[in-house]
């Protein structure tokens, strides 16, 4: 029997999954790390401390299943996007990686925008110019640090980085690099024209190779480190939202899937780019090759839900704390109770302004049409359909493209039914529930590691890890009632936004 190793490096740790070629989850660890938050939006983490986790998830994987290091058939990521590590020649960090929630290169944004129109620049990467990026934070470096920027020999990804102290190898692959903002989606390199508009020397950017390429094998001192078999092959795996795609089998197109967690996202696979004419969604490089990964991320989905649990429902948490059991069980029986409409109460959840698909940081959350009848049901439950709501928008905007009647679902929110019907009656869309919710970007790298190795044909391998344990069919009358909801939700945020400026400053 033959094993894979994926690594889901993330914002907060790094989690290590072994799974079997046949697909079975046979043991995961996690590793903590921290990040640096400072100057209001500026967000930091030292490489040194992914590195650190990769050795120590690794070793304890190991001694956890007692699974021999020979039959390790491929080591494989999943990583957080966006980023921007500089690292010279010898491959060694030059100061702390610029994660992805940093959003200090506004002025370089700007500089982009003095010369490129919104749209030009959306149509030929996929996504909006915007500090958030990659090629925006490696401007900032050359503009603020140039003693950095000028020994920079390559900038990196996380698991990039990772490739590279496992195989001494510098390499990136088409969805990290994507997420620099600077690749032509259509030839999938390095947009020339983006680029040199940047005046970021193309050089510093890494070979983009495809994400089953096998790197390299681990070297000696890597092996020593992590306990590896020295020449245990390294497949660069991909970026962390594209592998959630292949972990949730939308490996093929129209196979479409929601992650729920603090943000959610509605995301497709299509064998050409989905571009917007209102830009309101993006689209990544597929890992799978010759594939798009159509894709639209709102804000505060599982966050607008913990908010109401922590700031509303204290009563159920404590409730739950003493009787041993889920806080949001309590408050969905209460949902429960309230009918569809929410007896006339809209909420807006858009407690961290909102990206898709709104693009709007300026929009904040509001009750409406409260009235002296309204119970708190009514309160509980218009949170759930607002954020469903929202991420409807940005499910049309696919269809308009791709034909989607059914949606699998993943993440901690996907856990309660009551929810999960909701979506199926909002959508109008069957909804599928798989048994693992939290593991589909292991599964992703996983299975991307599998096929670089030549274990798996082809990434059809995914159906093998997938097991469906609960199907919500939409019903016809539900599916008619929120019609007029979803037309004043609507309605209710296109009033508010004179609003939203003035409260603003604007």
């Amino acid at each position: 029997m033959k094993y894979i190793i994926a690594h889901d490096l993330g914002t907060s740790g790094n989690k290590a999954t072994l799974f079997s070629q046949e697909g079975e989850l046979v043991g995961s660890t996690v590793h903590a790390y921290g990040c640096h938050y400072f100057n209001d939006n500026w967000a930091e983490q030292n490489p040194d401390d992914w590195w650190k986790s990769i050795c120590d998830t690794t070793r304890a994987l190991l001694a956890q299943t007692g699974v021999d290091k020979r039959d390790i058939a491929a080591v494989s990521f999943s990583g957080q996007m966006m980023g921007c590590l500089c690292v010279d020649r010898a491959g060694v960090p030059l100061r702390p990686s610029i994660i992805w929630a940093d959003q200090r290169a506004q002025a370089q944004q700007n500089k982009i925008a003095s010369q490129i129109s919104m749209e030009d620049y959306y149509h030929i990467v996929g996504h909006r110019n915007a500090a958030s990026y990659g090629l925006q934070k490696l401007m900032w470096v050359r503009d603020n640090e140039p003693d950095v920027y000028k020994a920079t020999y390559k900038t990196l990804n996380a698991k990039d980085y990772i490739v590279l102290k496992l195989t001494g190898k510098f390499f990136t692959e088409p969805s990290d690099a994507s997420s620099n903002a600077c690749v032509d989606l259509r030839t999938l390199r390095w947009s020339e024209k983006i680029v040199d508009l940047s005046g970021i020397d193309a050089e510093k950017l890494p070979d983009i190779v495809p994400s089953t390429h096998v790197a390299g094998g681990v070297t000696k001192e890597a092996a020593q480190a992590t306990g590896l078999a020295e020449g245990t092959p390294v497949v660069m795996g991909g970026g962390d939202g594209v592998c959630a795609n292949v972990g949730a089998g939308s490996v093929r197109p129209g196979k479409t899937f929601s992650y729920v967690g603090s943000s959610s996202w509605i995301a497709s696979t299509s064998e050409t780019p989905v571009f917007d004419p209102l830009m309101r969604t993006v689209t990544w490089a597929h890992i799978v090759p010759g594939m798009y990964a159509p894709n639209g991320t709102m804000q505060s989905a599982g966050g607008s839900y913990a908010w109401l649990k922590n700031q509303v429902c204290r009563y159920e948490a404590e409730k739950a704390a003493r009787e041993g059991v889920s806080a949001y069980d309590l408050i969905n029986q209460e949902i429960e109770q309230s009918p569809i409409g929410a007896n006339g109460v809209i909420f807006l959840p858009y407690l961290l302004g909102e990206r898709a698909p709104r693009w709007n940081p300026d929009a904040k959350a509001a009750f409406l049409g409260l009235k002296m009848e309204n119970e708190r049901k009514d309160l509980l439950r218009s949170v759930l359909e607002g954020v469903t709501m929202n991420l409807e928008i940005i499910l049309q905007i696919l269809r308009q493209h791709i034909d989607i009647r059914e949606i699998l679902v993943i993440g901690g929110g996907a856990k309660g039914a009551v929810w999960r019907q909701m979506m199926a009656d909002v959508y109008n869309a069957r909804i599928k529930v798989p048994v693992l919710l939290e593991e589909a970007t292991s599964m992703g790298a996983a299975v991307t590691g599998g096929v670089g190795v030549g274990l798996f044909k082809d990434f059809d391998a995914i159906d093998r890890f997938i097991h469906i344990q609960t199907v919500h069919e939409p019903q016809p009358q539900a599916v008619a009632a929120y019609g007029p909801v979803k037309e004043l939700f609507e309605l209710c945020y296109q009033c508010l936004l004179p609003v939203y400026q003035r409260m603003s400053g604007k």
